[in-house]
């Protein structure tokens, strides 16, 4: 169960608990109804705490797979431009004698 699903059944049983602990307790009906308005209050503040810390999060993991991404293309890009110009082959030989001398030792 991911911890966005958690949270939400938490937050909703602590909700159903508040309110139905203020619907059995022995008060006046307005006074029940000015509680269960501020816990109601009380909680949708949270809940909007808690969206917008899941919202911040999203975006810098956003931002930082876009970052990567960005940079990945660069290097393809270069890349491809290398072997365009022919400079990748010899690269490719150079390694490849290079792990052959290092297999031989």
């Amino acid at each position: 169960m991911g911890s966005g699903k958690v949270l939400a059944s938490v937050l909703a049983g602590a909700a159903a608990g508040a309110i139905l602990g203020i619907l059995f307790a022995p008060d006046k009906g307005t006074e029940t109804r000015r509680k269960i308005a501020e816990k109601g209050t009380g909680l949708a503040d949270s809940v909007k705490d808690k969206v917008n810390e899941y919202t911040d999060a999203i975006a810098e993991k956003y931002d930082s797979v876009k970052e990567k991404l960005t940079g990945l293309a660069s290097e393809g890009r270069d890349m491809i431009n290398q072997a365009k110009g022919g400079s990748a082959g010899d690269r490719g030989t150079s390694m490849k004698a290079d792990v052959r001398n290092s297999m031989n030792s």
